[in-house]
């Protein structure tokens, strides 16, 4: 189970998915047979910066020992 606080700190969200779409991070918050729904996490100055971030939320993961994963996505 990720939570995420997000960018903006208006929200603490569940994420089932976690995907770079431009300078954009986004989660999948729920899903239902063809529909989806999801979310801006955080957006970046560039492409290359939201990857960055993907990938250490992808470390935050692989390095936790628990059920239960936190992340605050960076401000900037």
């Amino acid at each position: 189970m990720l939570w995420i606080a997000t960018q903006d700190d208006k929200s603490i969200v569940n994420a089932k998915e976690i995907t770079a779409n431009g300078k954009k991070i986004e989660g999948v918050l729920g899903s239902a047979t063809m529909d989806y729904w999801s979310k801006t996490l955080g957006k970046y100055e560039s492409n290359e910066r939201a990857l960055e971030v993907l990938k250490d939320i992808f470390t935050k993961l692989e390095e936790s020992q628990s059920i239960t994963v936190t992340y605050t996505m960076p401000k900037n």
